[in-house]
């Protein structure tokens, strides 16, 4: 706060809101799985977001939204690469037995409660899909 970064200062505010917004709805005290998610999401909506600038020409606002992704990505565990999230894919599709398309939703919904935070929903399905094909 000291060394005036307004955009991490700001990010950071907004943060602790969705922290605390998430935490009235639900009427306690959130986990530390529950808090990783409303983190993932700010990071998810502010990369939606600078998308959909840069569809509207809003250079500035798309240079705003991917510095405040990198602030809310400072508090989230390191993201799994695709290779990483491949090898446990494929594991977690031999260990659970999983072999047909039909059965995806389950091996993508125990890697990521397996993975939480760190591995991204898209990608889970993408992968998965070519692992079950």
């Amino acid at each position: 706060m000291k060394a005036k970064d307004v955009i991490t200062r700001d990010t950071v505010r907004m943060l602790k809101s969705d922290l605390e917004k998430a935490e009235l709805t639900k009427g306690s005290e959130l986990t530390d799985g529950e808090e990783l998610d409303v983190i993932a999401r700010a990071a998810k909506t502010r990369k939606e977001s600078a998308a959909q600038y840069k569809e509207g020409g809003r250079q500035d606002l798309v240079d705003k939204e991917l510095s405040e992704v990198t602030v809310v990505e400072r508090y989230l565990p390191k993201a799994l690469t695709e290779d990483e999230a491949r090898s446990i894919i494929e594991a977690l599709a031999i260990e659970l037995g999983v072999t047909e398309k039909k059965q995806m939703g389950s091996l993508i919904k125990e890697a990521m409660a397996r993975n939480r935070g760190q591995l991204d929903g898209k990608m889970a399905s993408k992968i998965a899909a070519s692992v079950l094909s």
